[in-house]
């Protein structure tokens, strides 16, 4: 497995992998709006020295892959568009994170050493080590991979104790979309294999049977409270946890 190739050690500190959608990002709007950002970065930067932090970052502010292609282009092309999105995306997280005191690296899928370093797990996880944030960028470097599916596999790699995913709009995992169907419940646990049955959406598809096969928790939670993304990187039980 993922997990015992990268990290036959367990971290002395907690070490989670935080996903942030590029939505998140835009505060609804096309394009980084920094107050939202700033909010985010002081957030993940009140856990230093007590957490170990990894972060994968969305496009979907800038581009989306899968939209560009369905409007006539290349579908690898517009995936590889999307990426350079999240690396946008990163570079300012990565802004507002040093801004905030929190010493930060960037690593991306696709070489850009002017801006940031090349992903390699094992430097990843060194640098978590030594409490630098560690931002993903540019997906898995290939296309047709969502950056759900990228999460799972890199917090595997590092050795990630859990996933956390943060979502706007929504403060867990609900049984239909709740924006859409008033009687919409919410769920406190669910796991991979009852999401999959029911077509619950947590993530898709490839990223669940991934974190299912290999043990990996995962906690969906609501970006709008007050202080939830610091709540969910200590390990509150806050929004929905999802488990093999």
């Amino acid at each position: 497995m993922l997990r015992s190739q990268m990290s036959e050690n367990p971290p002395s500190r907690r070490r989670v992998l935080l996903k942030l959608s590029g939505e998140v990002f835009g505060g609804g709007a096309v394009g980084v709006d920094p107050a939202t950002v700033r909010g985010i970065a002081e957030q993940i930067a009140a856990v230093r020295d007590k957490v170990e932090v990894a972060v994968v970052v969305g496009g979907g502010n800038f581009f989306r892959g899968a939209e560009l292609s369905a409007a006539g282009m290349d579908r690898a092309r517009a995936d590889y568009i999307g990426m350079l999105g999240t690396v946008m995306n990163a570079l300012a997280l990565q802004d507002f994170l040093e801004q905030s005191g929190q010493p930060t690296r960037v690593q991306t899928a696709i070489g850009m050493a002017q801006v940031a370093e090349p992903y390699i797990p094992l430097r990843a996880i060194r640098h978590m080590e030594k409490g630098r944030v560690v931002v993903f960028g540019a997906g898995a470097g290939m296309p047709y991979f969502s950056t759900d599916t990228v999460c799972a596999q890199r917090a595997l790699e590092v050795g990630a104790q859990m996933v956390l995913m943060g979502k706007s709009g929504v403060d867990g995992v609900y049984t239909a979309d709740p924006r859409k169907d008033p009687t919409a419940e919410k769920l406190d646990r669910l796991t991979y294999t009852e999401a999959l049955r029911r077509d619950i959406r947590v993530m898709d598809q490839t990223a669940m049977t991934m974190c299912n096969d290999n043990g990996l928790d995962m906690r969906v939670f609501g970006m709008e409270g007050e202080g939830d993304v610091t709540r969910a990187l200590l390990g509150e039980e806050i929004g929905t946890l999802v488990t093999p």
